[in-house]
C-alpha cells in the first residue's frame, strides 16, 4: 500500500468547462498547497517575442511571476497548466517571493481556498489583466465558460 505522501491527490482528465482539467483524487483541506505551476522561465520580452502580446488568442499557459519574469507552461510544464479558470474558484494562485530576493527563484503555487471533494474539478481565477482596450472580440475570445451562477462571461480583469 502505498504511504499518503505517494498518494495522487489530483489528476488530469477531460473537463467540462474546457479542454483538459485538473481534479481531486481525494479531500483536500483549505490551505493546502497543491501543486506549484511549473514551466520554462522567461523574460516578459522574451515572451512577446515568442507568443505576441497574447490577447489574440483567448488561451495561453504563460503565468506572470513578476515584474521581469514570467513561467511559460508550454515549455517544460506540468499538469498544473490544466487547472482552468472559474469565477466561482475553489484554489487561489499565489506568487511567491524568494527569499533570497532573486526574482529568478519566486514561485506560483496552487493552494485550496476551500475544502474540495474528491471528482471535484480544481479551478481558480485566472485574473487576466491586457494593456488593450477590451472590445467585443477580446471578451468573446476570452469568453468564461465555467458555468458558475457568478459568471462574468469573461477571463479578462479592467485594467488597474
Amino acid at each position: 500500500m502505498p504511504s499518503p505522501a505517494r498518494t495522487r491527490r489530483i489528476v488530469t482528465r477531460r473537463s467540462s468547462i474546457h479542454g483538459n482539467g485538473v481534479f481531486a483524487a481525494g479531500i483536500i483541506a483549505r490551505g493546502e498547497e497543491i501543486i506549484e505551476y511549473k514551466g520554462k522561465l522567461l523574460t516578459h520580452d522574451e515572451a512577446d517575442a515568442l507568443y505576441g502580446d497574447g490577447g489574440e488568442t483567448g488561451h495561453t499557459f504563460l503565468f506572470t511571476l513578476n515584474e521581469q519574469y514570467l513561467i511559460d507552461a508550454n515549455q517544460h510544464g506540468n499538469s498544473a497548466r490544466w487547472i482552468n479558470h472559474s469565477c466561482a474558484p475553489n484554489c487561489r494562485a499565489l506568487v511567491e517571493e524568494s527569499a533570497s530576493g532573486d526574482p529568478r527563484k519566486d514561485r506560483v503555487v496552487i493552494e485550496a481556498i476551500r475544502r474540495i471533494k474528491p471528482g471535484e474539478e480544481l479551478t481558480y481565477d485566472y485574473g487576466i489583466v491586457l494593456e488593450v482596450p477590451h472590445t467585443a472580440r477580446l471578451k468573446k475570445l476570452w469568453a468564461c465558460l465555467c458555468g458558475s451562477p457568478k459568471c462574468t462571461g469573461t477571463l479578462l480583469k479592467p485594467r488597474r
